[in-house]
């Protein structure tokens, strides 16, 4: 599979998952800077953590509106896969290509550690291949990851299935103490009704190389390849 990922200036983890996908996973991928009005044919398309244009106003406001996001908008809109991890979950939802909004973590702080979470659906690329009672071990590094989304929105995401991943502990129980940044209802990532757009907070690509002691990353892009080998 040809995969895309998109730099922004102020990402930061652009090397880290273009690493996994081309070194751990063996697929082809191309760089996709924000001012391209090309995917150049790449088939899967991810936004990277980081910081673009340095968080200012909002984590991803600006970034939303780099020549880039146009195709990515139009790509998705024909049907076309595309992931946003962190910043680029941030991203996604500026754009208006996932549901809800990331506030700032109910803590107020950057949070930069180990967390687990488990899968709330198969009914999707990135967890069909996951067991939903398995615990991820997936770092999180991020200042404003606070997932929310009203009443309305919530029930439709809840009701429809699109919630991906939610925050819990080591033995998969979702309960509040998990819950590293005050997400609602412990939401760590949402895909769109037409389960082609998917965004979550933690960062699989820090936990998918033997060399970081940590492989369960693994399991979602695992998921993901499975769409080549169908």
């Amino acid at each position: 599979m040809k995969f895309g990922v998109v730099i922004f200036p102020g990402s930061n983890c652009d090397e880290d998952i273009i690493h996994v996908l081309q070194n751990v996973m063996g697929q082809q991928v191309v760089r996709l800077w924000h001012k391209d009005h090309d995917l150049q044919d790449a088939e899967f398309i991810v936004l990277p953590g980081g910081f673009s244009f340095g968080d200012y106003l909002r984590s991803g406001a600006i970034a939303r509106f780099s020549p880039i996001m146009q195709e990515v908008i139009q790509f998705a809109a024909k049907g076309g896969n595309v992931l946003g991890i962190c910043n680029g979950f941030q991203i996604l939802t500026e754009a208006g290509l996932l549901p809800g909004a990331l506030l700032h973590n109910n803590t107020r702080r950057f949070i930069c550690r180990n967390i687990h979470m488990k899968a709330q659906t198969t009914n999707s690329l990135v967890t069909r291949q996951i067991d939903p009672q398995r615990a991820l071990k997936i770092p999180v590094a991020h200042g404003e990851g606070n997932y929310f989304a009203d009443a309305d929105v919530l029930k439709a995401i809840n009701d429809n299935d699109q919630v991906l991943f939610r925050y819990c502990d080591a033995a998969g129980n979702v309960v509040d103490d998990a819950n590293p940044n005050g997400s609602i209802e412990n939401i760590a990532g949402v895909t769109n009704q037409a389960r082609n757009v998917f965004g979550f907070m933690p960062h699989p690509e820090r936990a998918a190389d033997a060399l970081l002691a940590n492989q369960d990353g693994l399991a979602i892009f695992e998921s993901i390849l499975a769409l080549a080998n169908a």
